[in-house]
């Protein structure tokens, strides 16, 4: 871990207990974890949220002009910029088409159709292709 992680952290768990409102505490915890891994990620991360503002602080700006909804990716990217103004995430999925055959997501599989062994493997999606 880098030297800010422990500190981050122990902000961030304080902090979860503090955060007041409707919104903020529905989307808290996994913007919580969210920010703990990105803190696990990154020295500087870390470094900004033991620094910075309070979670809750973060939790309201989060919640800002939110209506009856918000997408985790954006609450995400709230709460990254809440810390470390101009910062921003990149979210990536993948689809394991064999994963109730397979305990490894990226290990090919074959499926028999018509007596004929077909192999697929994992797609990947970037959703930033959609942007």
């Amino acid at each position: 871990m880098n030297e800010f992680f422990e500190e981050a952290k122990k902000k961030l768990n304080d902090g979860l207990k503090t955060v007041n409102g409707q919104k903020q505490k529905v989307v808290a915890p996994a913007v919580h974890d969210a920010l703990l891994d990105f803190c696990r990620q990154d020295a500087e991360f870390s470094q900004a949220v033991a620094q910075g503002g309070s979670f809750a602080d973060c939790m309201d700006a989060v919640a800002k002009g939110v209506g009856k909804s918000i997408s985790d990716l954006e609450a995400f990217r709230r709460a990254v910029q809440f810390f470390f103004p101009g910062a921003d995430i990149r979210f990536k999925m993948e689809i394991d088409l064999c994963a109730s055959v397979s305990g490894d997501p990226l290990r090919e599989c074959s499926a028999e159709e018509d007596g004929a062994a077909k192999t697929q493997q994992t797609k990947i999606i970037n959703l930033e292709d959609f942007f």
